[in-house]
């Protein structure tokens, strides 16, 4: 539609140029005056201002002057109308659209919010999307918004403000991501939303190590810093390159790519009888392998034995090839 109104402002505006144009060289060329004179008389009459004419005009100048003004007042209308129509239906869209997307957001139920849509936010939620996990973004800045406006439910405004997290839907939110580059607008986002839910898991980006307690203190369930992850994995390159090039294939991500996998026991428990790892058999029925086990109490278990115990709300890891981790996700239908 908006293309259409494009199409029809073009048309409108050539019309209104090719009737200036017609007034000039008709009374230029037609009439005899000169170019002052025809641009002067063209411009009060298509804008019917009601000045005198620069000379008395004969019959064959007055016929052209009738007929310049009714072709200027259709044509100059007709301009009018379009453009105003397009503003109008620009807003009308505009209106229409955050509608839709203020309805999607109150639909939502355990999403996540990512505050900031800068180079650690579109990280986040490019893996978000890879896992369908519904996801928010706050973003201020307008023009970030129009150029990925296709890519996530977007809320425009200040982070800082409580009615813009409520509108982002956080009374509901599982997940709450700061990835904004000043650790002190980070740090008062941890206080507000904590203080409007207090079930929410806040995950904080800090440039600056001494920022780390204080988002803890604030609320922020994990800190996260960027700079120092990238630092360590690059210096990890130079001591270990092989076994980092190993990590690095290891992907959590894609459809075809997947090969860790992250399971719940309660997921197993509904499906057969297992009380230990050596129970699941995952190696003989899927070829995978369980590589960890992270306890109800928080505790990791890197390559546990096979006769581990297992509790219901525990979670074990898996590695496998992506067509294992497909066998695995079929088999248990996960």
């Amino acid at each position: 539609m908006i293309k259409l109104f494009r199409s029809r402002i073009a048309w409108a505006l050539t019309l209104m140029v090719l009737v200036l144009l017609i007034g000039v060289l008709g009374y230029r060329y037609n009439h005899n005056f000169s170019w002052v004179e025809a641009i002067y008389m063209t411009i009060i009459t298509v804008t019917t201002v009601g000045f005198s004419e620069v000379r008395p005009l004969d019959a064959d100048a007055k016929i052209f002057t009738v007929f310049l003004i009714v072709s200027s007042v259709f044509i100059f209308g007709f301009a009018i109308s379009v453009i105003t129509e397009y503003i109008l239906s620009r807003n009308s869209l505009q209106l229409l659209k955050k509608k839709r997307v203020k309805n999607k957001i109150n639909s939502l139920d355990n999403h996540v919010i990512v505050c900031g849509y800068g180079r650690n936010g579109q990280q986040a939620a490019e893996k978000l999307k890879a896992y369908n996990k519904p996801f928010v973004v706050i973003e201020k800045n307008k023009e970030v918004i129009e150029v990925h406006e296709d890519e996530a439910l977007f809320v425009y405004g200040d982070v800082n403000e409580d009615e813009v997290l409520v509108e982002a839907g956080i009374a509901k939110a599982q997940y709450l991501v700061t990835a904004l580059p000043d650790d002190a607008v980070n740090l008062f986002v941890v206080l507000s939303a904590r203080q409007l839910n207090q079930e929410l898991f806040i995950i904080s980006r800090a440039s600056q190590i001494t920022s780390i307690k204080k988002l803890k203190f604030a609320g922020a369930d994990k800190v996260i810093m960027p700079d120092k992850i990238g630092g360590d994995h690059m210096a990890s390159l130079v001591v270990m390159p092989d076994l980092i090039t190993f990590m690095d294939k290891l992907s959590m991500e894609g459809e075809h790519t997947t090969n860790l996998e992250e399971v719940e026991i309660k997921d197993f428990i509904n499906q057969m009888e297992c009380s230990s790892i050596k129970d699941l058999d995952l190696r003989r029925r899927t070829g995978c392998t369980i590589i960890g086990y992270i306890a109800p109490n928080g505790e990791y278990i890197i390559n546990p034995e096979a006769d581990l115990e297992l509790e219901p709300k525990g979670k074990v890891i898996v590695l496998g090839r992506p067509e294992q981790i497909d066998k695995l996700n079929q088999m248990f239908q996960l």
